[in-house]
């Protein structure tokens, strides 16, 4: 009888369990579903509560033994949890799934309640480049952490754009291309953000049918999660960009070639259809049905013409029209679309896009119905000077890494003075903060303060700071808490710029810059963050981000330092040449010691030199953020064969080097890697050394380049020992990334 009851009460509670989780809302279970995915079973101590606010926000209260978190969807439930897991336990969740999230041993209570509500509606986050410089080799596990990630940090607009390649392969199809001619109409995986933006075709193609079935079913995951977690997801749409072969399948259409692109072959120049031509409206019609029979829809379209690149025409009247036929493919296919564009086309060519021209293109767009990503604001905030893009919506972006390189920056303060004035004065068309990063590159924190301020905790900008240093460590410290307000004050001041390297990444030369992909100057005196990493070092601990951020600040530490010592070789070398040419007897014993002086001089720096390199090595090893093994093993994994995995390295290799068919775009995309350093970069330097070395010894010049060319005032005989050192490079360059 005993045991009857026991079962009868068992089944009684498992009833209620099941009647009470029928109860709770989608919300509830989507924010359930991303606590116990990032807290494991610390999950226990959150409960969630949906509330029928009009606005984004969320609340934290004790409710007995547990926290309640309360929001009025599951997007702000996340960010409620996220101010419990950093404010109150202290702990981190990165972006990076191989980053454990590290929770205190007793969960800690939430004394009094806390709230945040939303101060813009929409939160943007990623860039098309992102797709190509940090997550072209992602599986689902890299994907799943990084949407909690958004989604934690209140990211409602991502950027989604997996996958298009199986929608564009079937319209394709329609127009009697064969899967031959399409699969090599696009560009190798890293690549493909830039034949998406209508940049380059065909680079590193055909593309394998196994990538394109791949990348389908991620998507479909991909947009499945954002979407449980109250995000809307930003679709591509046509834009006018075709393979050229449609001109012999649909004669009598009304193509253009847009300008070469960072001086790649005319072979991969893209091909132009006019929004005019009736054929565009049709294409539209049809890479929408099919992306939306496939993915679904939220009525949001990416699409970016003219990307650094022109248009058939500058005339204001056609712009108009070329801009109005988009949006109203668009809108004949789905009534509520709304063209998101970004503005990177104003800022990357500044000359060409005047205030008529802008005004002509955004203003043939009806109000409503486009939404601006004012791409980089923390260097240009477009909206000031077009009247808020003459009425469009748009959405304050902070830009923060080219290319996924490894440079510390990002102003933390000037984000926040600058958003600060954009919300008292950006007026009804402001409606969104996000991020345009190309690559994820090593400033995580910068990018959660960035989307901290899209909403009104009370949380003033040092206590924000203070708990960087808490949730890094997992407990209070001051020197940790010093550390980073010396990093915020004194290190990260400027505006992040396209190429910023070390000098170790860079193309070797005696001074200054070979190529404007590597930008060595720094907007900080480097002894600022020298004097910030002794106080890190002080730091007791043993939390995963206390070891990343040591590794990250003796990292730059190193690559700062180099770039004098490359000055001590460059000047003894001169030295040394301006000594040959003054000598008044080439047999005086004293010039004899001085000549080999000067070229121990050279060789003590060279030395040095390279001997950074192997401590930078050193460092690198001790974080996976750090790792070209880690790089091309994702990449590899992609391939169903032998030849595949070897195509996908090949890819992987080399856009993080020389990018393309010419050194126009060459280091763009440099980081401090262990596997990179050391077999591509020191490999350079050795090289270049040796040569400056050699031709002193034969008595003949060493001329400084910028790029593989005669400069000015110099004669190609005088420039021979650099020229040629500089093709032993390129060849080198290639066979290393394995297209050669």
């Amino acid at each position: 009888m005993k045991t009857s009851k026991h079962i009868l009460k068992s089944v009684l509670l498992m009833v209620v369990s099941l009647a009470m989780m029928s109860f709770r809302t989608v919300d509830e279970r989507a924010a359930e579903a991303l606590a116990r995915r990032v807290m494991g079973t610390k999950a226990k101590a959150v409960v969630f509560e949906q509330t029928d606010s009009p606005t984004d926000s969320y609340e934290l209260l004790q409710k007995g033994k547990k926290v309640l978190i309360r929001g009025n969807n599951a997007n702000s439930m996340a960010v409620g949890l996220n101010r419990y897991i950093q404010q109150y336990c202290l702990a981190n969740v990165s972006w990076f799934d191989f980053n454990p999230v590290e929770f205190p041993q007793t969960m800690p209570q939430v004394p009094e309640k806390v709230s945040g509500k939303v101060e813009v509606p929409i939160r943007f986050f990623l860039n098309y480049c992102t797709f190509g410089y940090t997550m072209p080799w992602w599986k689902w596990e890299q994907w799943e952490r990084f949407i909690d990630w958004m989604a934690l940090n209140g990211v409602n607009m991502p950027l989604a754009i997996t996958g298009q390649e199986a929608v564009w392969q079937k319209v394709w199809r329609k127009y009697g291309l064969t899967d031959e001619q399409i699969r090599a109409y696009f560009t190798g995986p890293a690549h493909l953000p830039w034949q998406r933006m209508i940049n380059i075709d065909r680079w590193q193609g055909p593309l394998p049918q196994s990538w394109i079935d791949g990348q389908a079913k991620l998507q479909k995951r991909i947009l499945s999660r954002e979407r449980e977690l109250n995000m809307t997801p930003v679709l591509p749409a046509f834009s006018g960009h075709i393979p050229a072969e449609l001109e012999e399948a649909v004669p009598g259409i009304k193509t253009s070639k847009v300008n070469r692109w960072c001086n790649f072959n005319e072979k991969y120049r893209c091909t132009y259809l006019n929004p005019s031509d009736p054929i565009f409206a049709r294409i539209q019609k049809d890479f929408l049905e099919e992306q939306t029979k496939m993915y679904g829809t939220n009525h949001i379209y990416g699409v970016d013409l003219f990307n650094e690149v022109s248009p058939p025409s500058w005339e204001p009247d056609s712009l108009a029209k070329i801009s109005a036929g988009v949006y109203e493919s668009l809108a004949s296919v789905d009534p509520e679309a709304i063209w998101l564009q970004m503005a990177w086309l104003f800022i990357s060519n500044k000359r060409a896009w005047t205030p008529e021209r802008i005004k002509a293109y955004l203003t043939a767009v009806p109000q409503g119905k486009m939404i601006m990503l004012d791409y980089e604001c923390d260097y240009t905030e477009i909206w000031r000077l077009t009247e808020h893009f003459y009425g469009h919506k748009f959405i304050w972006c902070y830009l923060g890494n080219f290319g996924g390189m490894t440079e510390i920056e990002g102003d933390y303060k000037l984000n926040a003075r600058l958003i600060a004035g954009t919300k008292k004065e950006g007026g009804p068309e402001f409606v969104g903060i996000g991020s345009t990063l190309e690559g994820f590159g090593v400033n995580e924190p910068v990018y959660e303060a960035l989307m901290a301020q899209a909403w009104d905790t009370g949380v003033g900008f040092d206590e924000y700071i203070d708990n960087i240093a808490d949730r890094h460590l997992g407990h209070i410290d001051p020197t940790y808490r010093a550390f980073w307000h010396t990093m915020v004050d004194k290190v990260c001041t400027t505006h992040t710029s396209t190429g910023a390297a070390g000098i170790i990444n860079a193309h070797p030369n005696l001074e200054g810059e070979w190529n404007w992909t590597t930008e060595l100057r720094k907007g900080y005196d480097i002894a600022n963050l020298d004097e910030a990493l002794a106080l890190l070092e002080q730091v007791k601990g043993t939390s995963n981000y206390l070891k990343f951020d040591l590794a990250n600040t003796r990292r730059q530490s190193i690559r700062n330092r180099a770039l004098a010592v490359r000055k001590r070789f460059s000047d003894a070398y001169k030295a040394a040449v301006e000594r040959e040419k003054n000598q008044t007897s080439p047999t005086s014993i004293e010039q004899s010691k001085a000549k080999a002086a000067d070229r121990e001089a050279m060789v003590a720096a060279s030395q040095e030199f390279l001997g950074m390199c192997d401590q930078l090595v050193a460092v690198l090893k001790t974080c996976p953020e750090f790792s070209l093994n880690d790089w091309i093993r994702d990449a590899r994994s992609w391939g169903k064969n032998k030849a595949e995995k070897n195509y996908f390295e090949m890819n992987a290799r080399t856009i993080i080097t020389v990018w393309g068919d010419s050194y126009q775009l060459s280091d763009y995309a440099n980081r401090d890697w262990d596997g990179l350093v050391e077999t591509f970069y020191k490999v350079r330097w050795q090289m270049f050394f040796d040569a400056v070395l050699a031709a002193y010894d034969a008595g003949e010049p060493f001329v400084n380049l910028r790029g593989p060319r005669v400069p000015n005032g110099k004669t190609k005989e005088e420039c021979e020992r650099a020229l040629k050192l500089d093709a032993e490079i390129w060849d080198f360059e290639t066979r290393w990334a394995h297209w050669q």
